[in-house]
């Protein structure tokens, strides 16, 4: 088994923080300048990646950095063409939708980035008691979290933050990345309904909802893993190594079921050890002064004869309602608002948020994909509207931060898919997230 991402080695901010310059025509006192043969190396620590060059989007560019927030600042435009670009960081997160500037205009925009590696620097001890058969033990500093294998080449896990730019015409003049200290980070703990998806066609609803908060003012930090469960979650250190970096006044989401109903070592009965681990989970983040947040789970895509969503999550979506109310935790009732927008689809037009797609629509894709679990970007971008919406409703405060453009959605009358695009990213997969 490959070892873990080399973690630790990413420079100190420079005092400025991190410049660069893409255009030529333009002289930016303190700015290193970029070319088209800039590519990166980690003795660089700077460069287009992956393969990739300025002028055949989707292209990369990735800066080495420790982990941390980071405020970033895209300088977009052309002196010669009209230019439209979409933003994305680490693995497919989005940051910036289509941005257009006319021929010879350019336009900054803003936005705020979670970026980690896989070391626990840290030590995190338990604060309470035993959480049903699995204790919390002690996890000390100098550890790593137990990554998969797939994991090892994901690009959050590594010493770099990796900037994605994309759609029909995307042109970069400069890029500003300064650390930010003293704003909230909402840390998300889940499974691959809310991970960073790293490969088309699959996406989830966590790496769609940092771009709709406000920058400068919250960090969206996405620490859900495919296949995860609340036993596990915490097994794999992914829980120690979010709680190391969490500072008073952060927020905790929680939402997982999907895999912890299943059989086996990390199954959870709903109305009890389920919501004992819940209580567990919120115990810890409560002596670290956060703030937890229940979210209960999506359905999957099941339809009885009538049109209406066959209820496969059983009694878990109810034991976390119950949980939140005895616990006075706020509770995104989710599994509530996917009922409405699934059955606003319907049986036939729901499949076009979800990953169906027929034979050969990707690379090396001999069969045909047919996944009523898991989403695309549409879907993706639809239940993270939902996701906002519960969010202005139960967490008031975090609520504040969010685009004040945002519309307010309504799960009952879903964004039409024929008006609502985003590009694709170049990397893709035909694998299956692991869960169900």
């Amino acid at each position: 088994m490959p070892a873990p991402p080399v973690a630790g080695m990413a420079p100190k901010p420079p005092a400025a923080g991190w410049k660069f310059n893409f255009d030529p025509t333009v002289h930016r006192s303190g700015y290193t300048v970029v070319t088209a043969g800039s590519i990166y190396t980690p003795e660089t620590g700077y460069g287009f990646d992956l393969g990739t060059g300025p002028t055949s989007p989707p292209f990369y560019f990735s800066v080495r950095v420790p982990e941390g927030n980071y405020n970033v600042t895209v300088t977009l435009g052309d002196a010669a063409r009209g230019t439209v670009t979409t933003i994305k960081a680490e693995c497919r997160r989005l940051m910036v939708e289509k941005v257009s500037t006319p021929k010879g205009g350019s336009v900054a925009v803003h936005f705020t980035v979670h970026v980690r590696d896989s070391l626990i620097r840290e030590p995190v001890t338990k604060s309470g008691g035993e959480a049903g058969s699995a204790g919390a033990g002690s996890v000390p500093s100098g550890t790593h979290v137990r990554l998969k294998p797939r994991e090892y080449a994901y690009l959050h896990w590594d010493d770099k933050l990796t900037l994605e730019f994309s759609n029909s015409a995307p042109k970069v003049q400069a890029i500003e990345i300064q650390p930010v200290t003293g704003i909230p980070t909402v840390f998300l703990a889940g499974n691959s309904t809310v991970v960073d998806q790293a490969e088309e066609p699959w996406a989830a609803w966590g790496q769609m909802i940092p771009a709709f908060f406000q920058p400068g003012k919250v960090a969206i930090a996405n620490y859900a893993e495919s296949g995860e469960t609340l036993k596990a979650f915490r097994g794999e250190r992914r829980l120690a190594k979010l709680l190391s970096m969490a500072h008073p006044g952060d927020y905790l989401f929680i939402e997982f079921a999907h895999n912890d109903q299943k059989p086996g070592g990390s199954h959870l009965d709903p109305f009890t050890t389920y919501k004992e681990m819940l209580s567990w989970y919120a115990g810890e983040a409560r002596a670290r002064d956060m703030l937890p947040v229940f979210v209960t789970s999506m359905h999957r895509r099941r339809f009885d004869s009538s049109g209406h969503v066959i209820n496969t999550l059983e009694d878990y979506p109810e034991a976390m309602r119950q949980a939140g109310k005895e616990l006075n935790i706020p509770v995104i009732d989710l599994n509530a608002m996917s009922k409405v927008l699934y059955e606003a689809w319907g049986p036939e037009q729901s499949v076009h948020a979800f990953v169906h797609y027929p034979a050969h629509t990707f690379p090396g894709q001999d069969k045909e994909l047919k996944d009523d679990t898991h989403f695309n970007a549409y879907g993706a971008y639809e239940l993270a509207k939902c996701v906002a919406r519960g969010i202005r409703s139960q967490v008031p405060a975090l609520g504040r931060l969010l685009m004040p453009d945002l519309p307010d959605f309504d799960p009952g009358h879903p964004d039409p898919l024929a008006s609502w695009s985003l590009p694709m990213s170049a990397r893709a997969s035909v694998q299956k997230p692991d869960g169900n």
